[in-house]
């Protein structure tokens, strides 16, 4: 495990530009680490996979739902990462109803890779995967790190009981009392 962001990964996204005529109103965009944890607080969240039913039930919908607790306690952004493209994480975001929350894919698998945390979830039937944990980025450095049980066997299950939002959130708020 790292106690920086990896460097060196460029993300492909969609985002929506109204300038654009017709049905299909997006465009590419590379966004790099920089462009997305320096200088900023981030908390990151990354899952096995769009439309599967505990990140669709629970684990994205809590951190859309308490983003303004986030915020409040001096979050700039949080981010949803998954090993989808970014055809995947936008309409599983436009069926989601996620406006806060950023969806973010890592489509290769780089940064889940240089991050540790890509297992190979064959008997899933998804291949390869990022494990589920959450992070604190506070400019690229990371403050705290939740990652599931299970990881160093490749746990055939998908746990979750440390990587979600009010986990996270107790621990920033902790970090406010003890800073003040």
């Amino acid at each position: 495990m790292t106690s920086r962001i990896p460097s060196g990964v460029i993300f492909k996204t969609r985002i929506r530009d109204d300038s654009i005529p017709g049905d299909n109103p997006f465009r590419w965009q590379d966004l790099s680490n920089d462009d997305i944890f320096i200088g900023k607080k981030v908390v990151l969240f990354a899952l096995p996979g769009a439309f599967t039913p505990t990140c669709s039930i629970s684990h994205l919908p809590r951190y859309e739902e308490l983003h303004g607790e986030f915020t409040a306690v001096g979050v700039d952004q949080i981010i949803c990462l998954s090993v989808n493209d970014a055809f995947v994480m936008y309409q599983w975001g436009k069926q989601q109803g996620a406006k806060k929350v950023l969806l973010l894919p890592d489509g290769s698998g780089e940064f889940t890779r240089k991050m540790g945390m890509l297992v190979n979830k064959d008997n899933l039937g998804f291949g390869y995967r990022s494990w589920r944990y959450s992070m604190l980025v506070d400019d690229g450095e990371i403050i705290k790190i939740f990652s599931e049980p299970g990881f160093a066997d490749n746990c055939p299950d998908d746990p979750f009981e440390i990587s979600d939002a009010d986990t996270m959130l107790g621990y920033l708020k902790d970090q406010v009392m003890k800073a003040a």
